[in-house]
């Protein structure tokens, strides 16, 4: 067992699993506007679908307007009606050949749902933490059995894998209080 590449194969793949979490978190709703919110929405034109992002820039205007500017203004329509049937709940507002997205204040009762979801997401992301450690421990003690690895080496990765395991848990946290905390914001 090559440790160097094995532990950064792994690292890589632990890293993903909190890179896409923070992905996640990027499309929930705030009352500040975000890109993001929008950018993965798909729509059908050209005879396929394809995300927003790769059919219009993508601006703000604060405090709470998403300005949406196709590069062809032929598909106003068809990148409106994407929009109308996301489960954003935005009406979009077509102006000539830009499509405006007022982002109403939050409510309270939907600032808690999305308290919720964050939350939910943040125990998923842990679950896929978990599975991947208890995957990486069974490397370890195979790697032991075969004698490929002594005992002291056997503990000494666990050590490491748990140190790392922490580190990406507390990443997780933080990264699910500053949402939280951007969502609660008026």
């Amino acid at each position: 067992m090559n440790q160097t590449n094995f532990w950064n194969t792994q690292i890589k793949e632990l890293e993903k699993i909190v890179a896409d979490f923070k992905s996640y978190l990027l499309t929930l709703r705030t009352n500040r506007p975000h890109p993001a919110l929008v950018e993965e929405i798909m729509v059908e034109c050209y005879e396929t679908k394809m995300p927003l992002k790769s059919l219009a820039s993508i601006s703000i205007n604060l405090p709470r307007t998403i300005v949406i500017q196709p590069f062809d203004p032929n598909i106003l329509d068809q990148i409106s009606k994407a929009i109308e049937a996301s489960p954003l709940g935005l009406m979009p507002q077509k102006d000539k050949n830009i499509i405006r997205l007022n982002l109403p204040p939050l409510t309270e009762e939907k600032r808690q749902d999305l308290t919720k979801i964050v939350r939910q997401k943040q125990e998923q992301a842990k679950i896929f933490i978990r599975q991947k450690r208890d995957e990486i421990l069974e490397e370890i003690n195979k790697a032991f059995e075969s004698k490929e690895i002594s005992e002291d080496e056997k503990f000494k990765n666990k050590e490491e894998l748990q140190k790392q395991i922490n580190d990406f848990n507390k990443k997780l946290e933080e990264l699910a209080e500053e949402k939280i905390k951007e969502i609660m914001t008026i």
